[in-house]
């Protein structure tokens, strides 16, 4: 990231100004003293009481660009897989995977929708404002109905993506609570949308732990109603 693109960032503007701030205070405490050795009390009070509210309104400022920086790290997004949809009979999907690195993977899905499941370790507050971001593994893609008498009745279909070992770090956190005394807590996290043939979806991973599963527009516009969110 440039400097442009930082100084385009409020939590930053607010980090600069509260440190330009403090330093003016630190010029204000070094001219309060010399008043003090050439006894010129005061001057050195008026030196004082200005570094008081200096500090004061710096301190401010960096806690609300501390807070603003909070805030901006939950709205970021990570992405984790980009789904393209196509429709073989009525429904039943072939599926095109595509993770960040550019491999892909076809899957057959039986459904309306498709839903995508990930397990998420989430770090405590030290951790999180140190700026680590949530650890997630997907964990699988599966068909859903929009009828639940369907959903109990009809063919379902789940592919499977754990590929965890011995040394994964999220069995690790559940076999050995204790070893990493930083991790908050582990989860299941979950999205799903309609399927239409021809359909474009990116799932991406919020600074939460929650999933975000969205239609491009002309997705959007062939499942033929507003989504939330």
């Amino acid at each position: 990231m440039n400097w442009n693109e930082l100084l385009r960032l409020p939590a930053t503007l607010l980090a600069i100004l509260a440190g330009i701030v403090l330093l003016v205070a630190l010029a204000q405490l070094l001219a309060a003293r010399q008043h003090v050795r050439d006894r010129r009390h005061l001057a050195a009070s008026g030196h004082t009481l200005l570094m008081l509210v200096l500090l004061t309104l710096g301190i401010f400022l960096g806690g609300l660009a501390v807070s603003l920086q909070g805030y901006r790290f939950l709205s970021e997004e990570a992405p984790v897989v980009q789904i393209d949809s196509r429709i073989l009979t009525p429904q039943r999907w072939a599926l095109t995977l595509t993770w960040p690195d550019g491999a892909t993977r076809e899957v057959r899905l039986a459904g309306d929708d498709f839903q995508v499941d990930a397990i998420v370790l989430k770090w405590k507050l030290p951790a999180v404002l140190a700026g680590l971001p949530p650890l997630y593994r997907l964990d699988r893609i599966s068909g859903r109905y929009d009828d639940a008498r369907q959903e109990m009745a009809s063919p379902r279909t789940v592919i499977d993506f754990s590929q965890a070992g011995q040394g994964d770090l999220l069995d690790l956190r559940k076999q050995l609570p204790d070893w990493l005394p930083e991790v908050d807590t582990l989860f299941g996290s979950g999205a799903f949308l309609p399927l239409v043939d021809g359909g474009h979806y990116s799932v991406s991973l919020m600074r939460t732990g929650a999933l975000v599963a969205r239609p491009d527009d002309a997705t959007q516009q062939r499942i033929g109603q507003p989504l939330g969110g």
